[in-house]
This record gives C-alpha cells, structure tokens and sequence, in this order.
C-alpha cells in the first residue's frame, strides 16, 4: 500500500497531465475570450466540479475499520464541500475517516486553497501575454493597463531607455525611447516576469509547507505526550503531519482528531509551528510573497524580479501587493492579533478554558486562537464557554476579508480607473450583509422546532456564528451539548463535531451554499452599490 506522501504526490502528478492536456494554450484562450476575462464563472464551476469528484470519492471508500458508524450522503457531500472550499465545517467526527479518505481530503483541501487556484490562473492568463494588444485588452483587460510613467522608470532601472525632452510646452512632460543595446523587448520581460512569477508561487507554495510537514513531523516522533495521542487514536503520524500542516496553510482547520486542536492545548511547540502556516497562507501571504521575490531578486540578480516589485498592480495578480499595501496589510493583520490577545486575555485568562495550562501555554494558546479566527478555524478552547463579548469579537473578524487594511489615502483600483458603466443587473446585487442576513433566516426557518424546543443550543447568536463561520471559511462552532437541552433524555450523546452538525438536511444544505458562496465573495465585494441610505 503506498504511503500518504506517495499516494498524494501520485494524484498531483495526475491531476497536472490532466490540466496540461486539457487546458491547451488555444483551449485557454478560446475559454477566456468567451467569458470575457470574468473568473467568476471558471471559479465557480472548478469548485463545483472538484467537490462532486471529492464526494463520489468519498462515498467509494469505506470508512476506518474501528467505527461502525457510516456517514449519510448528505454529511459526505457537506464534508467535501468544507473542504473544497476550505471551511473545515463539520457535520460528522473527523476519526471516522480512513487513511486514504484523509489522504482525498489533503487533495481536496490543497486544490481548492487560495495560492494553488492563484498558480492555476497565472498558467490560464499566461497565453494572452503574447496576443495583440487589442485582444489582449478585450479578454483581459488589466494586461493591457500599463502606466506609462512606471514602464519608463523600469526601464531606466534596467537602462534601457533614454529620455529625451519633449516639444511640450509643459516641462514636466518626456518622452521614453526603447534603447535595443541589448534587444530586450519589454513585452517580452513581461511574458518572463509572468512566468516567473508562477515559479515563485510554486516555490513558495511547496517549500513552506514541506519546511512545516517536516517540523511537525519531527516534533511529533520527539515529543512523546503528541506521539502518545496519536497512537491512541490510532492515526499515523506522516498522514497528521500532512493532513494538518496542509489544513494549515490552506486556512481550512481541519484536524484529524475529533478535538480539532484542543487537545494538543499544552503542546506549545506544534501549536508554534502551525501558526506560521496559518498565516503564510492567507493573511500574510501577499507581504511574505513580495518579500520572497525581493529575496530571490537579491540573490539571482534577476530582471523578472525587479519588473514583479515594480509593476505590481498592474499585472493583474491580486495577491501580489504594491510595497506600500503590503505594509499597510501586515500592519493590519498584526494590529488585529494583537487587538484579539489582550481582549481575549483580559476576560478568559481564569476561565474555565484555560485554567489548566500555565503561564507560557496559556499565551501560546491565546496567540495560537486569535490568529485561527482570520481564518483557519482551528480551536484550542471551546468556543460555547467563552464569553459573548470574545465571541461577537471572532464573528466580526470572521467576517472581515482575508486582505483587510486600514489605509488613510483611498487608492482607486483598476475597475474604477476604467470607469466601466456598471449593467442593470449588476446594480440589483445585494451587498455581503445583506445575504448574510438572508441566510441567518432561511437557517432560523428550517431549524424552528429546535430553536422552540432546544433555545439553549439553538439561539440566534449560534446560528450567526456558524452561518459567518461558513461564510468566511474558518471553521468555527459553537459545538452542540446535550448538556444545556432543556428536556434531558438517554437518547443525547456528546459528539465532537460542528453545531450544524445537529440541523436538518435543509439547513446544512443552506450551509453548503453559504460556504461556496463565502469561497467566492471576492467577486461580489462591491455589491450593494445601487442602495443609498440618507
């Protein structure tokens, strides 16, 4: 039987021919002309598509010979939706899952994150560099948007123009002449830059999270309280490194335990290794990304990093962010841990939740579970016992975009600059909260009988942290506890799986369009335009 690694590696070799010989340069083009440079319609179809393979998948493959619980089809389609869409929602315990369906998990998880499905598009746009420029322009529009100014200051930077005044009556005007001492084409940098470009992201994407399998690999085999649980559960420590630490980076915060991390809370180290990942991944990935190219320019001497650092607003890659946004980012993802720790400090330090670690794991705990609210979703503590202020605080964070920043000076993006008329329909969109609240509703709708007959469970405030959770793709419950029902009776058993675990098909069926619908808000981030409150 092939080992995790080997089976993994096999299907990613695979799943790469697969794309090689399907997506053909005049595939490519042909589908990205048709749809106008619109990624909303490829988005979605690629994670409607991965999530139904990861299903029929999943419903092929027993379940872990230990257990004698089958998981229904609606929990095995939900399952691979949470995981396609890197949401780590559950309806069902995690150690019901074999090895191999773990391993399909892993797959689901690292093609539906964020950095692969970037790489992805990077390889689909690449054929449209070396169009006319009136094609290029009319099947992807910020290709064809180059300041002139920037152009001309890189290429003094690589000497290869020279200025010469102009015949303007303004003295502030020059024209920019192409100096072929070398015969460098610029659009042909570009095209290398491009390349380039998906080679880092590769790069980054593969190192770091071998650089965490390793780490967590290693401190699971020295550590003997880690390497006891995992032998007690029966899970092979490589299958946890990699399930994890993939989990991880992606910001899904799926666990192979059923107790997500909570109990690994005095681990401090692993906890320490996995914190990295989790920002890496998401919210710091534009910053560390920039400073990846910055690092490997240094090194290399390489033009194509000088032209990324330089031009990167208008190559059209979202994650790579100019020198003054990626500070302005990582100031704000700091600022907001930050915020988190002490409010979170100040009312749970001698909770309940933590009253059994010490000092050094209680503030590796705490900094551990502030950075999982944006927005891996991996826990530590029990979200049901913590106070109501610490908990509107995680939904509001949930809810914030991973690429949040706090900015004085409003920068006008490239839509705005073209000045596109926006269509009728376009206009009728809603804005985020106003779907949020629709959902929250049509889950109040179908969760009725509990909310009438169980309200300690199922109130209001749950509901929204489960719908935001999913919307957000973090992963965060309130859990269900037979404890706090009203009628106690021998039929209720303690599992440890999400609230929404506990909801009737109707409402983890809603759940699943808020988590797809989550997965691509970035397209409908400026919704709700048209309405105008005075």
């Amino acid at each position: 039987m092939l080992s995790p690694i080997n089976e993994k590696m096999k299907v990613f070799s695979y799943v790469g021919k697969m794309l090689e010989q399907l997506c053909s340069p005049s595939l490519c083009r042909s589908t990205w002309f048709h749809l106008g440079g619109n990624q909303l319609p490829i988005n979605l179809f690629y994670f409607l598509f991965i999530l139904s393979i990861g299903f029929f998948i999943l419903q092929s493959m027993d379940v872990k010979t230990t257990t004698t619980f089958t998981p229904r089809n609606i929990d095995l389609f939900f399952t691979s939706v949470s995981a396609a869409t890197v949401s780590s929602m559950s309806t069902v315990e995690m150690e019901v899952f074999s090895n191999t369906q773990l391993v399909v998990l892993t797959i689901l998880m690292v093609i539906g994150g964020e950095v692969f499905i970037s790489m992805v598009i990077l390889y689909l746009r690449r054929p449209f560099l070396k169009e006319s420029s009136n094609d290029g322009c009319k099947v992807d529009p910020p290709m064809c948007y180059l300041n002139t100014q920037s152009i001309c200051l890189d290429n003094i930077e690589l000497h290869k123009i020279v200025i010469r005044e102009s015949g303007s009556s303004k003295s502030d005007t020059f024209n920019c002449e192409i100096v072929s001492t070398n015969d460098v084409d610029m659009e042909d940098l570009k095209y290398k830059s491009f390349k380039f470009l998906g080679l880092v992201v590769f790069f980054y994407l593969v190192f770091v999270q071998i650089l965490g399998v390793v780490s967590v690999f290693i401190y699971i085999n020295v550590i003997s309280s880690a390497k006891n649980i995992l032998k007690q559960k029966d899970i092979r420590a490589l299958t946890f490194s990699i399930f994890t630490v993939t989990s991880t980076f992606v910001n899904c915060g799926f666990v192979p335990t059923n107790e997500n991390m909570m109990i690994f809370r005095k681990n401090s180290g692993l906890l320490l290794i996995l914190i990295p990942q989790a920002l890496f991944g998401n919210t710091l990935y534009p910053p560390v990304l920039r400073l990846t190219i910055w690092a490997i320019g240094i090194f290399t001497k390489k033009s194509e990093a000088r032209y990324l650092l330089k031009n990167s607003k208008v190559l059209g890659y979202n994650h790579l962010l100019s020198y003054q946004d990626s500070l302005l980012l990582a100031t704000t993802v700091l600022a907001f841990i930050m915020l988190q720790f002490i409010l979170f400090s100040s009312m749970e330090w001698s909770s309940g939740s933590l009253r059994d670690l010490d000092l050094y794991q209680k503030l590796v705990g705490i900094l551990f579970e502030t950075v999982n609210t944006r927005h891996t979703g991996e826990s530590i503590v029990d979200l049901s016992t913590i106070n109501a202020s610490i908990l509107v605080l995680f939904i509001v964070m949930m809810y914030l975009p991973p690429y949040t920043s706090f900015s004085l000076v409003r920068e006008e993006n490239f839509e705005q600059r073209s000045k596109r008329s926006s269509t009728f329909m376009e206009k009728l969109i809603f804005s985020q909260l106003t779907y949020l609240v629709i959902f929250v509703m049509l889950v109040c709708i179908t969760e009725r009988k509990q909310m009438i007959q169980d309200p300690l469970n199922f109130n209001v405030l749950n509901i929204v942290v489960e719908v935001i959770s999913a919307y957000g793709n973090v992963g965060f419950s309130t859990g269900y506890s037979c404890d706090r029902r009203l009628k106690q009776d021998g039929d209720c058993e303690n599992k440890w799986y999400g609230f929404s675990g506990k909801w009737s098909d109707g409402g983890k069926l809603i759940l699943i369009v808020v988590m797809i619908f989550g997965r691509l808000k970035k397209f409908n981030m400026n919704g709700g335009k048209a309405w105008k409150l005075l």
